[in-house]
């Protein structure tokens, strides 16, 4: 049985690179690196020079560069310390976040009594400036707008320049989960308009349990963990230096073959999309997923056209031909309870019917794609 792996929008298969990097820290560089003798200067040195590495590839600054646990430790300092430190009042994000953003805001609301709004969509789940704008000018209260650059889910692209621009405008902060994005497009922080971004090493071919947040230099958040003086104070704890050291390799891999990649998981989801039209002519995208030029290259959400019964053995039967894909968002798997984004974007009728995200990566090619359509064929005619 072939073992394929489409998942990709969950978590990355880790280069070889990066784990020879993170060996190598293991064994030789295992000091603490807030510790002043040789074995600690050399871990902090590391440090260091990844924050400097990922700072310069986005065109910020060092000190804009904060060490997480992941996308949603970031996600969550970033929103609490707004509200706790910058007198944020109120909170304008939208249904189709991630949950790392949408349950914050929600805890938020509960615990400081802030304002918690949402922007409408369009029929793709894309969020509308046109109420984005009423909703900044509506009153006089602090604002923090967050809302995601790539989907997780439906693949949707945000203007986030657009976004940015707005915001400015209106005296608003702007947030946006990048987690989907970043180390698979460029970034320029000085040319967009923004003062909070996310990343996560494991979703570019990195180790789980490491990402860093992007804080806009002066932006006036305090310590979010307090202890030590690590990550200049902001987030007390030993920094897990092989994590990091990992973090960096992913980075600087990803940057140094990004068109190069991009090109190729292009081409993968193009072949997929085109493969998939042919053989199950009903199939239908969720979002913008299917169009090309409007959505992420790294993931496609096709809706089948199955009976809700005959739907729910469809991820079995793919894990039993040995296709690993997903429903929703991996942090969802755990839940009886189906997409919260699909069941913002779809009618009652469509969202009976089985939707199945399936995200490619560099380690992909055709003959897998070939294989996963024939088994979708194969179970639509059964």
């Amino acid at each position: 049985m072939q073992k394929i792996y489409l998942d990709n929008a969950a978590t990355t298969q880790v280069r070889p690179e990066v784990i020879a990097k993170m060996q190598q820290a293991l064994a030789e560089f295992y000091g603490n690196p807030s510790s002043t003798h040789s074995f600690g200067r050399s871990a902090k040195t590391a440090v260091e020079k990844a924050r400097k590495t990922i700072a310069k590839t986005m065109n910020a600054q060092p000190s804009e560069i904060i060490f997480t646990s992941g996308g949603t430790e970031a996600d969550n300092m970033i929103l609490r310390c707004a509200v706790r430190d910058l007198g944020v009042q109120t909170v304008i994000t939208s249904k189709v976040e991630h949950h790392a953003v949408l349950h914050t805001a929600e805890e938020l609301k509960k615990e400081y009594g802030i304002a918690l709004e949402f922007v409408d969509l369009d029929e793709h789940g894309n969020p509308k400036l046109s109420h984005l704008e009423p909703l900044l000018s509506s009153n006089d209260s602090n604002k923090l707008v967050s809302l995601m650059h790539v989907n997780n889910e439906i693949g949707n692209i945000l203007d986030i320049e657009g976004i940015g621009t707005l915001c400015r405008q209106y005296g608003a902060l702007f947030h946006s989960d990048t987690v989907q994005s970043i180390g698979h497009y460029p970034w320029d922080v000085q040319s967009i308009p923004i003062d909070f971004m996310t990343a996560a090493a494991h979703k570019f071919h990195g180790p789980k349990g490491i990402g860093f947040a992007f804080i806009r230099k002066n932006a006036g958040l305090k310590p979010f963990i307090f202890g030590g003086s690590q990550e200049r104070g902001f987030r007390a704890g030993t920094e897990p230096f092989h994590n990091i050291v990992g973090l960096e390799e992913a980075f600087v891999q990803a940057y140094e073959n990004l068109q190069q990649e991009m090109q190729y998981v292009k081409d993968l989801k193009r072949y997929f999309v085109e493969n998939i039209k042919k053989e199950i002519p009903e199939v239908q995208f969720n979002g913008l997923s299917g169009d090309l030029d409007k959505s992420t290259y790294t993931l496609a959400n096709v809706r089948l056209p199955f009976d809700k019964q005959k739907g729910l053995m469809l991820l079995f039967h793919l894990d039993l031909k040995g296709i690993a894909c997903s429903k929703g968002s991996a942090c969802q798997s755990g839940s009886n309870l189906g997409s919260h984004v699909l069941t913002e974007i779809l009618p009652p009728g469509e969202l009976e019917k089985p939707s199945l995200r399936f995200s490619f990566s560099k380690y992909n090619t055709k003959e897998e794609l070939d294989y996963t359509v024939g088994i979708l064929k194969e179970f639509a005619l059964g």
